[in-house]
């Protein structure tokens, strides 16, 4: 703004009154020896400095006060570990000869009956994944460690379409976002899987151990809490786990919050600030958040197994309308409390090698629409009055000849997870009345690992046997083919793929439950003693009854193939 005669030496007294707060203020948040100006008893120091000093513009004047970078760093405490992988994968009938939308072959029509998507569907791209991880041990029992991630698709930045696109200044010259939103609102690939400090023996007490942040839950066999590493970008999750350790049990206890409503990523300031706009009904206030609380136990007394009860306790209180579109299974379906009870026995003793897990779920669900939230006389509201009664089992047995060159290995599995007949009940009222929402909640697993490679069935609303032959050519490679019988639990409920959403929608008079049988062959080879891997894997899915029934054609059998490279130090 420009000031009028006579102003000039006014604004020249504000701005010597200003320097002179400023230099002030620096004095007396900086170090003893500018506190030695003061006159003070002796002993005593100034402690009633600004909770947050920095307030002021970072003029040059701060390295004066500043304490030296790294004056504590030692070079021998650092560490660093990172991988990059890249994987072309191909998918030919994605929809068994229909297309697809929004992840699904088909959605539920007036009548209860369904309708297939328009299209042939099929999948061509080369995915690469790159971490680096960052460690600094302050001591032995005090660990630093972030994990910085960067997941593309190769041609997927920038802009595919319109004057700038298909490479001309798309994707080459965005190196970080693209143009064009993903799915959860952000097309930028680079972000933090993880960052925590990890405290040993903490306050003292031996075998006590504290590890806060964003970190890896992985629990078991992966199927319901594991890193889901064949993904582009993993799990994680932001909270706290306590552990303490003894000779004969390992105890966890952690608490994470799944989902929050009161701020954005990214807030500077957190006082008196906005609820988020997207949220509804109890999502609007400080209770509408998503929490998980994990009592995990290793029994490690008993002579060759390991027994591990467990309890998780998971509340999402964003409101009714918020996730609910594929019906009361969809995956952490909004306004619900569930409770997990289940154990898991794992055996190995010469050759032989048995896990079983089995888990419990009970608890009360809402949702918005009319058929569910009129039980609760609240419509359109919050109630939860939709019962919660699911259960799931997973076992393995198997015997390896170690005597044998290649060191077969054969197994035979059995898993199972309950539907609920009425689980598409909000989305049409072919479906039944709402009472209950008996479909197993999957929660974070590894499902790439279980129930076949094609990543075409959830540990939800499934029952499959499966066969599965491993062999070790040589002490570098591996070889597995597996073969799994897929079928529903309930003709009723839907099919859901690995990544829990509904794979396809069925008729609300559906009695098929035989989805298709699955092939699997896999190859992998390590070289550069172990930093290096290169891995291909085939399989094939030959349609069941349930496919063709639901899809209103005749299905066609679907292939899938991959090969990836894997390097890491």
């Amino acid at each position: 703004m420009r000031m009028k005669r006579g102003q000039t030496g006014w604004a020249a007294l504000v701005t010597s009154v200003s320097a002179a707060a400023m230099t002030v203020g620096l004095a007396l948040i900086s170090a003893p020896v500018v506190q030695a100006a003061f006159e003070l008893p002796e002993g005593e120091r100034i402690t009633n400095v600004p909770a947050i000093p920095r307030a002021i513009p970072q003029k040059e004047a701060y390295e004066l006060y500043d304490p030296k970078i790294g004056k504590n760093f030692d070079i021998s405490k650092f560490w660093i570990r990172a991988d990059l992988r890249v994987r072309p994968e191909y998918r030919n009938m994605t929809c068994f000869g229909v297309g697809i939308a929004g992840g699904n072959c088909n959605t539920i029509n007036g009548t209860g009956g369904t309708t297939a998507v328009a299209g042939k569907a099929n999948d061509q791209f080369i995915m690469q994944m790159t971490r680096l991880g960052i460690g600094y041990d302050l001591s032995p029992d005090v660990n630093f460690y972030m994990e910085i991630i960067d997941s593309r698709v190769w041609g997927g930045g920038g802009q595919a379409t319109g004057a700038g696109g298909a490479g001309n200044n798309g994707d080459p010259l965005t190196h970080t976002c693209g143009a064009t939103p993903g799915p959860n609102g952000s097309a930028c690939s680079l972000g933090v899987r993880a960052a925590y400090m990890l405290i040993r023996n903490f306050a003292g007490i031996e075998g006590f151990s504290v590890k806060a942040g964003r970190q890896y839950v992985i629990f078991g066999d992966h199927s319901l809490f594991g890193h889901f590493d064949w993904a582009n970008t993993g799990y994680s999750h932001d909270g706290i786990m306590l552990q303490y350790s003894t000779k004969a049990i390992d105890t966890y206890v952690g608490w994470f919050r799944q989902a929050e409503t009161d701020l954005a990523q990214g807030s500077a300031v957190g006082s008196v600030g906005p609820n988020l706009a997207t949220a509804t009904g109890q999502g609007q206030n400080a209770a509408g958040d998503s929490d998980m609380l994990i009592l995990y136990n290793q029994i490690k007394s008993i002579p060759w197994i390991l027994l591990e009860p467990y309890y998780v306790y998971y509340r999402n209180n964003l409101g009714a309308a918020d996730i609910r579109g594929q019906g009361l299974g969809t995956a952490k379906h909004s306004d619900q409390t569930r409770h997990m009870l289940g154990t898991r026995i794992a055996m190995k003793k010469g050759g032989f090698d048995w896990t079983s897990e089995g888990a419990y779920q009970f608890g009360s669900m809402g949702d918005s629409a009319a058929a569910a939230s009129n039980l609760c006389g609240q419509a359109g509201g919050n109630g939860k009055c939709i019962h919660i009664n699911a259960f799931a089992t997973r076992n393995w047995i198997g015997y390896t000849v170690y005597e044998w060159a290649w060191k077969p290995r054969l197994a035979i599995n059995f898993d199972y997870a309950s539907g609920d007949g009425r689980a598409n009940c909000t989305l049409n009222g072919a479906y039944g009345p709402c009472r209950t929402a008996n479909t197993f909640e999957n929660f974070f697993p590894t499902n790439h690992i279980h129930m076949g490679y094609m990543d075409v069935q959830a540990w939800k609303n499934m029952a499959s046997p499966s066969g599965n032959l491993q062999l070790r050519p040589s002490k570098n490679s591996h070889l597995e083919v597996w073969y799994t019988h897929l079928n529903l639990a309930n003709a009723k409920d839907n099919w859901y793929r690995a990544s829990q959403g509904v794979y396809v929608f069925s008729k609300a008079n559906n009695t098929k439950t035989h989805i298709g049988d699955e092939i699997d062959v896999v190859g992998t080879y390590h070289f550069m003693d172990g930093k290096v891997a290169a891995q291909a894997g085939y399989g094939h899915l030959f349609p069941g009854a349930y496919i063709s029934a639901n899809l209103g054609q005749q299905a066609r059998g679907q292939d899938w193939a991959y090969g990836q490279m894997w390097i890491n130090f």
